[in-house]
């Protein structure tokens, strides 16, 4: 999971914790969780977030596949 470029993608669409649970069906603090790794996304999430921001399955691996430290 690389964060940061996932919040760089939030940010480039405007988005925020808030609306981006809303679209996932979580609480706020269910999205900091697998922001923050303490829980993993699910492949339905991660699907809702690939489409919601047009990410290509290449951008998709580099955010939620990338085991490299930030």
């Amino acid at each position: 999971m690389n964060p940061d470029e996932l919040k760089a993608c939030m940010k480039r669409h405007r988005d925020n914790y808030e609306k981006l649970a809303e679209a996932l069906g979580l609480h706020v603090s269910g999205v900091c969780s697998r922001v923050n790794g303490k829980i993993e996304f699910r492949r339905s999430e991660i699907n809702t977030i690939r489409k919601r921001y047009g990410l290509s399955a290449e951008e998709t691996m580099g955010i939620f596949f990338n085991d490299e430290v930030s």
